[in-house]
């Protein structure tokens, strides 16, 4: 059985990031309709706690994310919505 768009975008991020807390949540239910949507790929949530974020900007964290996903934002994700934290930056 192959892996669901979630678990293969978990996959990714975690073999790139070794993050400390990883969450995904797929809202492509909420977008059904939607003109991006209709090409099969989906609209997911990241949060993201990684050290690698360390001294990175938004845009960086961002971009990093992207080129860890790779093929999948052609294949498998149409919207990404991301937070990204440092550890530090994740303390209460």
């Amino acid at each position: 059985m192959s892996a669901s768009r979630v678990e293969r975008i978990e996959n990714a991020l975690r073999e790139t990031f070794s993050p400390s807390e990883l969450r995904i949540k797929d809202q492509s239910h909420l977008h059904a309709g939607h003109q991006g949507a209709r090409d099969g790929r989906g609209h997911f949530e990241v949060f993201i706690v990684s050290e690698k974020f360390a001294g990175l900007r938004s845009l960086q964290r961002h971009r990093m994310i992207y080129a860890a996903l790779g093929d999948l934002m052609d294949t498998d994700i149409h919207a990404l919505r991301i937070k990204s934290h440092t550890p530090a930056e994740n303390q209460p």
